[in-house]
């Protein structure tokens, strides 16, 4: 069935939900139930029913499933990483023994760099980001809503510019879908790497966050952040400040992720299951903690698993955003959100305007679905069908689908990264929407006009 507009109208309502009420999870649900009104003929009992058998239903899908422990355990690692005292000695360390880092640049430009180094999984990105720079921002006057913003900026970016990930295995499978569907013709390694140059909101956003470190701007309401005070977090007495308490978990965390990526996937890294690999990562660090921190006595058996649980309960409330994230992104799915807005394409359009085209409606649709990936894998074949009817550019549109799955997913409030970066850096997650906004806007003006001129140079 075409729900025509009302497709457009359910995610515009859980926006505006979001905005008015400041609560993720009530605006989630007010979206979702709308939603299901609309698909069961505004039956509302029959909505009702439908809004807690799809939460079983979600629940019952592996990766989904995964996804959300991991999201309570990454609670777990950060908690016990505290209790522990590990933060507070990677503090003193590089207050000791760099004294470029321990400044207002040095802690923003600490959190972009291990946002680009680890280019393995965007969750991992802005955790191990936030959680490795948060202590120093604070201790430098560096308020958290920014933390957020560079943690944010350096994920999905850096994640789809360098594809050795599951993010490349993804739109390498939706690539390669399309080839042997006959869409397009080629090499799906080969148009994915020729795609890169293209994904302009994603290098404009990494270059943007670097002036924004660089010369401390702060834009619209970024003006009006303050930083939290500092305050040590553990619970131990310190006598030999190490780095090794904090840095080794997090190696274990990282190297876990391809390893998984490369055993899922027989021996091919692209084809690996990103949420099986993430979860074993998990696991895996966790195992690492218990036999590095209670067999060096850094903490006690009892308040290994007291962080644990503690990490675990801490999280409860990102992981229902998560599952109604995931929930709104179906339900706005079996609406046709996307397919209705790629309809609007159809006319006597210019080739010269569809990259951009694709670029806005992949934006659109991202804001109002809260996820990238979902947008790849709906405007992925409708991009690339378009394409090859119309004799364009492939790389160019690829990179278009990207861009604007990243743009869109940057600057929506229901996004998992955004939410996960909010949580990282502990901060309120519709502040750090409120102030990263302006900035995502000027990336993806920026991003438009490019994809403009890419489109009549193309031609």
């Amino acid at each position: 069935m075409d729900y025509g507009i009302l497709s457009i109208a359910i995610p515009l309502l859980t926006i505006f939900l979001a905005i008015i009420t400041k609560d993720v999870i009530v605006s989630l649900m007010g979206g979702i139930f709308a939603g299901l009104l609309v698909l069961n003929g505004f039956n509302p009992l029959t909505a009702f029913v439908a809004l807690f058998d799809g939460v079983i239903s979600l629940l019952s899908e592996g990766w989904i499933a995964k996804t959300l422990i991991f999201s309570l355990m990454i609670g777990s690692v950060i908690r016990l990483l505290t209790i522990s005292g590990a933060v507070d000695q990677f503090v003193g360390y590089l207050s000791e023994k760099a004294t470029s880092v321990d400044s207002p640049r040095g802690a923003m430009m600490l959190a972009y760099i291990v946002g680009v180094v680890i280019f393995i999984e965007s969750s991992i990105t802005s955790l191990v980001a936030g959680t490795v720079a948060k202590p120093l921002c604070d201790k430098n006057g560096v308020s958290r809503e920014k933390l957020a913003y560079i943690c944010d900026s350096t994920s999905a970016p850096i994640c789809s510019l360098i594809p050795l990930n599951a993010w490349g295995a993804l739109l390498l499978g939706l690539i390669t879908t399309a080839i042997d569907s006959q869409v397009i013709s080629g090499d799906g390694i080969s148009l994915l790497l020729h795609a890169i140059p293209y994904n302009f909101y994603s290098i404009f956003t990494l270059i943007i966050v670097l002036l924004v470190i660089y010369f401390n701007l702060d834009i619209g309401p970024m003006k009006n952040t303050k930083a939290k005070p500092y305050l040590p977090s553990n619970t131990i007495e310190i006598h030999n400040i190490s780095i090794f308490p904090m840095v080794l978990p997090l190696l274990v965390m990282v190297f876990s992720v391809p390893a998984g990526l490369y055993l899922t996937g027989n021996g091919d890294i692209f084809k690996g299951s990103g949420s099986t690999s993430v979860y074993y990562a998990i696991i895996v660090t966790l195992l690492f903690i218990y036999l590095y921190f209670v067999g060096t006595k850094i903490i006690t058996h009892k308040n290994y698993f007291k962080g644990l649980f503690e990490g675990m309960g801490e999280m409860i409330p990102v992981m229902l955003i998560l599952l109604f994230a995931l929930f709104i992104g179906k339900v706005i799915g079996d609406l046709g959100t996307a397919k209705y807005l790629s309809s609007l394409l159809d006319g006597n359009i210019s080739p010269i305007w569809v990259p951009f085209l694709v670029f806005v409606i992949a934006s659109i649709t991202a804001f109002s679905t809260g996820t990238s990936w979902g947008t790849f894998s709906i405007m992925m074949p409708i991009a690339l069908a378009l394409g090859a009817t119309m004799h364009l550019d492939i790389p160019l549109l690829i990179a278009a689908v990207i861009s604007g799955g990243i743009f869109g997913d940057h600057a929506s409030p229901i996004s998992d990264t955004t939410i996960i970066s909010s949580m990282a850096s502990g901060c309120d997650h519709v502040e750090h929407v409120r102030t990263q906004l302006p900035y995502a806007l000027i990336g993806g003006a920026l991003a438009s006009v490019s994809f403009l001129l890419a489109g009549w140079l193309t031609i």
